[in-house]
Parts: structure tokens; C-alpha cells; sequence
């Protein structure tokens, strides 16, 4: 049976948080599999998920595999390369920090023994139609508001702000 494989390299995660996510999806159909990403909470989540709908639509297209007969076989995930950076600390020192990357590898294999999906899993498309677009106001008048006329202020004597500073405290 025809294996497919999907490689996600350098992606941003350390491979200790991706691998939390990643070992529940071994050996489960492609149907739970998906629904299981979709109910996590995890950050690592999103980026498995997409990784799992792209390996099933290239064996879907290119092997012309059925999505239905599809299971998890193995997900790897290795460390890559990591950003090495340092933070300031006290007295001049200075602690590294290790931003690492991560390369995840994932097997779809096509099995007979499958069970019926549980789940069906609803992808909203969007849709470009102009109904979504909030429509333009045509013809629209500008009207003039008038301002409402307020009592022209009397000019204080400037002999009590010439004498004392604002902050004083002496008047008001």
C-alpha cells in the first residue's frame, strides 16, 4: 500500500510543545485525526492541521488514494536549526536563549480494516460574492450642522496672571 508523506520544515515551534500534539494523532483515521486538531487547544494545533489536510488532498490528487481508507502511520518531529540570541542581565552578563525550529514528517498510509467516520467535519469557504461587502451610500448629502452660539467670554484682567505662576497656589 502506498505511503504519503508530508514534510513541514522550519517551523517556529520548539518540537517539545509539537510533540504533545503530535503523539495523539498516531494510528487514528484522518477523519478523527482532524477532529482531534480541531478541539485542541494547543498552538501546535494549527500548524499540524493544515499539514494533515495538505498530505491528505496530495494523496487525495496525486496518488488518487480515497481520503476515507487514510490513517495516521507516523508522525516524526525532529529538531532544526536554532536562533541563538541573548538577554541582558544584571552586572553586565548576559543568558542565552535558543529559539528552536522544528521539521515535522507525517505518513499517511491507506488501510482496508477502517472503521466508518464518526465526525463530520464542516470547512467553511469563503465565498467573494458583493453581498458581503457593506454597501456604498450613494447620493449621499452632506448636511451643515450650525453651531450653537455661546456667550462671547469675558477677558479676564491679566494683572492676577501676570503676578502669580500657575502652580503657586495662590487663586483659585
Amino acid at each position: 500500500m502506498p505511503d504519503q508523506v508530508a514534510k513541514l520544515n522550519y517551523l517556529r515551534m520548539t518540537p517539545r510543545k509539537i510533540r504533545l500534539v503530535a503523539d495523539v494523532l498516531k494510528g487514528l483515521s484522518v477523519n478523527e485525526a482532524e477532529a482531534e486538531l480541531l478541539m485542541q487547544k494547543k498552538r501546535a494545533a494549527k500548524s499540524l492541521l493544515k499539514l494533515l489536510r495538505g498530505a491528505v488532498a496530495n494523496a487525495k490528487n496525486n496518488q488518487h488514494l480515497d481520503p476515507a481508507k487514510l490513517i495516521v502511520k507516523n508522525v516524526r518531529v525532529d529538531q532544526g536549526p536554532m536562533i541563538k540570541r541573548y538577554l541582558p542581565r544584571a552586572r553586565g552578563s548576559a543568558s542565552p536563549i535558543q529559539r528552536k525550529m522544528s521539521h515535522i514528517t507525517l505518513v499517511l498510509e491507506e488501510s482496508d480494516s477502517i472503521k466508518p467516520p464518526r465526525f463530520t467535519i464542516v470547512i467553511k469557504k469563503k465565498s467573494k460574492t458583493p453581498s458581503d461587502k457593506k454597501p456604498k451610500k450613494a447620493g449621499k448629502e452632506k448636511i451643515e450642522h450650525e453651531k450653537p452660539e455661546t456667550a462671547p467670554k469675558r477677558k479676564k484682567s491679566g494683572f492676577f496672571q501676570k503676578v502669580f505662576s500657575r502652580k503657586s497656589g495662590m487663586g483659585k
